[in-house]
């Protein structure tokens, strides 16, 4: 367990400033609401290419993502500058405070998790079973997963509230989260928990992408067996393959680098429950500090990622390598078509 002057602390060291929350709450307001306003402009112009006026389920639960990022900032982060205004701990405001901060924290990290782990296994199963995913598997199912996430991760981090596990104060007192180095068994436990559920996830998540990769792999190989030159009767049903699989490497894309973005801010909090529970109990506030600051930025780069690997850029890239691809095959195929 941290130190008493770390949990009790009245004032915020005046050499911590508010400039980098400040810097990180503007950045994540703007980064997701750019990102849902690109979210809308999509689903319109799906919507009018289709003539179909509902979302797809992945488009619903990456919108799910995003607004659970944008109302995680907007509940944590105005906390942060009102104690820097007022030079006042979390725990000095009201000891309240610091429970609802360390319950907003627990809650955003695992349920946006949970939400990038429900997306991961949307894209497995589509790919990997795209006869029962077409049949059975339709929109209402989020409306259905995404209250039920929200359900169990509300209910796992109100558990402090009844004993077991505890939010504590971090220095240099703008934080609250629950205790990675805690004293009694309880507490302890909570905190394993919560560490093994959140790397369940990422491994489920890295396993899901593996396993769309390969499905890819195999969509890739078989329309290379068929050859690059097609009839006339058969271009169109070749061109809506190639756009299928475009969209699903635009997916996987996605996917994959805020998979990334999960690890590298995850893992430090994980690694850090894991080493005060098999290590000697000492403390040591500035990893804990480290690892927290991870963990909270991970719904500040989210968006930006969605931003960067929008469709304009995907494609890009996509049809660079596919139009190489084919002008470096075509030559081939009209000389196997000459010997014909």
């Amino acid at each position: 367990m941290l130190n008493d002057s770390c949990h009790n602390k009245s004032q915020i060291d005046p050499s911590h400033t508010p400039v980098p929350s400040a810097i990180m709450f503007a950045a994540g307001i703007f980064g997701n609401g750019l990102a849902l306003v690109i979210l809308e402009l999509r689903r319109r112009r799906q919507a009018k290419k289709d003539g179909q006026k509902h979302s797809a389920l992945f488009h619903i639960l990456i919108t799910a993502l995003v607004v659970t990022d944008l109302t995680g900032t907007c509940l944590a982060s105005p906390i942060v500058l009102v104690a820097y205004a007022y030079n006042t701990t979390l725990i000095w405001f009201e000891p309240i405070v610091c429970q609802y901060f360390g319950f907003t924290m627990t809650f955003f990290s695992l349920i946006t998790l949970s939400l990038l782990f429900t997306t991961a296994l949307d894209r497995c199963f589509a790919l990997g079973y795209p006869y029962l995913y077409s049949r059975h598997v339709t929109k209402k199912w989020a409306y259905i997963i995404i209250p039920l996430l929200f359900v169990f991760s509300t209910l796992f981090c109100l558990l402090p509230f009844f004993k077991f596990g505890s939010y504590v104060q971090y220095c240099p007192g703008t934080w609250c989260f629950i205790d990675m180095n805690p004293v009694e068994p309880e507490h302890r436990a909570y905190a394993n928990l919560y560490a093994t559920i959140m790397l369940v996830l990422v491994l489920t998540i890295v396993v899901c992408n593996g396993f769309v990769v390969k499905q890819l792999f195999r969509m890739y190989q078989r329309r290379k067996r068929q050859g690059s030159i097609v009839t006339l009767a058969k271009r169109s049903n070749s061109h809506r393959k190639l756009v299928s699989m475009a969209e699903e490497v635009e997916h996987l894309i996605l996917i994959f680098f805020m998979t990334i973005i999960f690890v590298i801010c995850t893992l430090p909090l994980v690694v850090r429950v894991y080493m005060n529970s098999l290590g000697d109990n000492k403390e040591s506030h500035i990893l804990d500090l480290t690892a927290l600051r991870f963990i909270s930025i991970n719904s500040i780069i989210d968006p930006w990622v969605f931003i960067l690997l929008s469709p304009s850029v995907v494609h890009f890239f996509l049809f660079s390598v596919c139009r190489d691809c084919s002008n470096e095959s075509r030559p081939a195929a009209l000389f196997h078509h000459k010997e014909i």
